[in-house]
């Protein structure tokens, strides 16, 4: 029986957001000089862009109202916008000890027409930062920032075949073969009775036949030959052959009659 196909499509999506990331290193040379400025003023980055806005970097050395021991940073967005822009900043200092930098504020932000730079006045006490990475009057810093332009799904089909598989029929062949005796390379002669069989399905499943007919001691191979059986009822050998080639066996009652049907 052949298999029957049914094709399928699966099909599936995936979202990802759409992202734009930049780093911006801001170089302050001649600290010392832009000490004493005053509290809110600032000295300023040159513009950057990321996502189609454009960015500022405000430095504030005496620090903002209410933060005056500290050094206030703050990232400024410049772009005049009426919608809502999602970001994700990392500033970091770097140290002149070893050359790396090291992350100070991270953190996510909306920026909004209410809202057009971080809350970040609090970013450092001004003693510790002069301590640990002012040197030769030389401040490095790294503004990190990533914007969130919303999402895109992505989505895909696939055709797919989906084979039917019958149900194996490979036991019935065998006993129609039993019972045809179409292409028997052996012969049993039980108490006068002929019974037909193929060496090959007899070796298959029993490891005797298949000693008898396929071991290194077997005789007559590749043609066909006949064994002569006197100690068995012809009716209990044909129960013997249907359970080989079926692998079941005739009702018990029918042992009898199972040689004539």
């Amino acid at each position: 029986m052949a298999a029957s196909q049914e094709s399928t499509t699966t099909t599936a999506s995936r979202c990802m957001p759409k992202m734009a990331r930049v780093k911006h290193i801001f170089e302050v040379t001649g600290y010392s000089l832009l000490k004493g400025i005053g509290v809110c003023e600032s000295i300023e980055s040159a513009p950057f862009t990321v996502g189609g806005y454009d960015w500022y970097i405000s430095y504030c050395p005496d620090g903002d109202d209410g933060y005056e021991d500290y050094a206030s940073i703050f990232l400024v967005l410049m772009t005049e916008t009426t919608t809502k822009v999602r970001v994700l900043y990392e500033f970091r200092l770097l140290n002149p000890d070893t050359g790396l930098s090291s992350s100070v504020r991270a953190s996510s932000y909306v920026f909004s027409v209410e809202c057009s730079n971080t809350d970040t006045a609090d970013f450092m006490r001004r003693s510790e930062l002069e301590a640990s990475f002012l040197r030769d009057d030389r401040l490095v810093i790294e503004c990190d920032l990533t914007v969130i332009l919303g999402a895109s799904s992505v989505s895909k089909s696939r055709r797919t075949c989906e084979i039917q598989v019958p149900p194996s029929d490979a036991l019935d062949n065998l006993g129609k073969f039993l019972e045809s005796g179409d292409g028997a390379d052996v012969t049993f002669k039980v108490q006068g009775e002929v019974f037909y069989a193929h060496k090959i399905v007899l070796a298959m499943r029993s490891p005797v036949f298949k000693a008898e007919f396929l071991g290194p001691m077997s005789i007559q191979s590749g043609k066909d030959i006949t064994q002569h059986i006197e100690d068995m009822q012809p009716a209990v050998f044909q129960a013997l052959l249907c359970f080989i080639y079926n692998d079941s066996l005739p009702a018990m009652e029918d042992l009898d009659r199972v040689r004539n049907g």
